[in-house]
């Protein structure tokens, strides 16, 4: 027995020896990150609200009781925000519930994590299931003469439930569009939406929602519909949720000599419990001199987790510094700080574990590519979380000094986005997007509920910056400082929005008639749309109602109400 063990001992000698060898090198990174950060350790700020700290019974006795010590319980802070933390607990009293809210919200989006991804599985294959077999009528013949046509994941065919709520897919009036996007002129006066120019956001909102699609039918799209170049697309590492969670992808308008790139990234996916749990989040971590940002928005970028909060500081406080990687991407392993330096310094070791990170995948390819075509520049979109993510991305840059790829900015364009940081991030960013003209245009749709979130009081102190183009739901368009009930909840907006939904569903009904076939609504939008006189704020945050309202938009110069 005795030699057995010996021998056994001896068969995981080189495991406990690579073991120990990974702790050594993660232990010397960790010591050379902290050299090499700038600002010390100790001025990390950040709040961090953790819903697993805490029970019911602890979010009842601070919501009907007052009892701060409750409340503060789910609260995670540095030492310099830890006065805050209190101050959130005590001076906000009367405004606890928004903090019960998140909570109680990102509990029970976190209970039903499984069964609705699992739904999620299950109506992406139905509604595939129907539409290539030719709905129910043709799956019904097809089963009888034995030529079922059954989905495959990650081909062309495939779409996103996103993809089967909208199914459009060509750009507005076609390549006329495209046309005058390409030739438009990018220097000088620069285009902006004021300017009658709608082909750019057009081409936005249908990037913002082919972004949900896999890589094949993404190309697919940009190549045969659209007659543009395909650059590439990333399925990129969250390290705090520890999946690959993030999805971008590149284009240029055409192989060579291109004039213009457009980035554009995933949003809110209807059944990723994780995804709208950011949504839900009101965590954030303070960048020195330019801010609180969402801690949950820096995380799907790659650039920190909560979980060793020093992360966020390595990749945030500090100047851009070069560093090797393969094919314009830098890699990541998932074990925060450490494995970031040692993923560097060799990034052959422990290459399993290796996982693409958004902002530098996205950053390096577009410094090629910028490299690559001289006279092209670029545009950033996204719907939902993508558009968070649209615009912290070029916000990062301006925080790393890329000032040459900054002045190549064209535009960032964002559709039904959360609000991603504090009024002082805003300032810093207007500084940077409103001159010589404003770049940084935020389309919010009615009653949608997700540009209402985080909230916007003294509790967080959450605020939106840059142009807001809000459509009511007769798709008239007005610019404005901040959409209407900028908060959501609230008893005297309830009936007006369930009002709204009734009539959002028999406009739903008719838009065909009145609009012509390319807007007509198939029986899967229809049902949302009825799911939607229960949770308007939800139906309205479709992408269906954005494409609406860029190619039916009117202007009107008058104060209008949400309906």
């Amino acid at each position: 027995m005795r030699l057995k063990r010996h021998i056994n001992g001896q068969r995981d000698r080189p495991t406990h020896l690579l073991h120990i060898s990974k702790e050594l090198v993660r232990i010397t990174s960790r010591i050379t990150i902290f050299m090499a950060t700038s600002t010390n350790f100790d001025d990390l700020k950040y709040l961090i609200v953790r819903p697993e700290n805490g029970g019911i019974f602890d979010l009842f006795k601070y919501l009907v009781l007052g009892d701060i010590s409750s409340g503060v319980r789910f609260l995670e802070s540095s030492e310099e925000a830890e006065a805050e933390a209190e101050l959130v607990g005590e001076e906000t009293a009367d405004h606890r519930w928004v903090i019960v809210v998140s909570i109680i919200m990102r509990k029970i989006i976190a209970l039903f994590a499984k069964p609705l991804e699992y739904t999620g599985y299950v109506v992406d294959f139905v509604l595939n299931l129907l539409s290539q077999n030719g709905n129910i009528s043709g799956l019904l013949y097809n089963l009888f003469h034995g030529n079922v046509v059954i989905p495959q994941r990650g081909r062309d065919t495939f779409l996103s439930t996103i993809g089967q709520l909208d199914g459009r897919i060509d750009l507005y009036k076609g390549l006329s569009i495209l046309e005058q996007v390409s030739d438009s002129d990018f220097g000088g006066r620069g285009i902006t939406i004021e300017l009658g120019n709608r082909a750019l956001m057009d081409l936005c909102i249908m990037a913002s929602k082919l972004a949900y699609e896999n890589a094949e039918v993404v190309r697919n799209v940009v190549v045969q519909h659209w007659k543009m170049h395909f650059v590439d697309f990333y399925n990129c590492w969250n390290d705090f949720q520890k999946e690959m969670s993030t999805q971008v992808f590149i284009l240029c308008d055409k192989p060579k000599d291109a004039t213009l790139l457009l980035i554009s990234f995933r949003g809110t996916e209807p059944f990723d419990a994780d995804d709208w749990s950011t949504d839900f989040d009101y965590s954030w971590y303070e960048i020195p001199k330019l801010g609180k940002v969402h801690m949950g928005f820096l995380e799907a970028l790659g650039l920190g987790n909560r979980a060793d909060t020093v992360t966020f500081q390595y990749h945030l406080q500090r100047k851009e510094t070069k560093f090797s990687s393969s094919e314009g991407t830098e890699t990541i392993p998932s074990d925060t700080a450490s494995g970031i330096e040692e993923n560097r310094t060799d990034q052959s070791f422990d290459s399993e574990t290796a996982k693409v990170t958004a902002y530098y995948s996205v950053k390096n390819k577009l410094k090629s590519l910028l490299e690559e075509h001289k006279n092209a520049k670029f545009l950033v979109t996204g719907h939902s979380l993508g558009g968070a993510l649209a615009i912290l991305f070029p916000t990062i840059l301006v925080l790393h000094e890329e000032m040459r790829m900054m002045q190549r900015l064209v535009g960032v364009y964002t559709f039904g986005q959360p609000r991603v940081g504090n009024r002082q991030l805003g300032r810093f960013m207007e500084s940077h997007l409103d001159s010589p003209h404003p770049k940084y245009f935020r389309v919010v749709y009615c009653n949608d509920m997700v540009p209402r979130l985080p909230y916007d009081d003294k509790t967080f102190l959450y605020k939106h910056f840059g142009v807001c183009l809000y459509y009511n739901s007769c798709y008239i368009e007005q610019k404005v400082d901040e959409e209407p009930n900028r908060n959501y909840f609230g008893l005297r907006y309830m009936i007006p929005e369930h009002l709204n939904a009734f009539w959002e569903l028999i406009r739903s009904l008719t838009m065909g008639y009145t609009h012509g076939p390319e807007y007509k609504e198939g029986w899967f939008s229809i049902l949302v749309r009825i799911i939607g006189l229960v949770l308007p704020g939800v139906a309205a945050h479709c992408p269906t109602d954005y494409v609406n309202s860029v190619r039916l938009g009117k202007e009107r110069a008058i104060q209008m109400s949400s309906f």
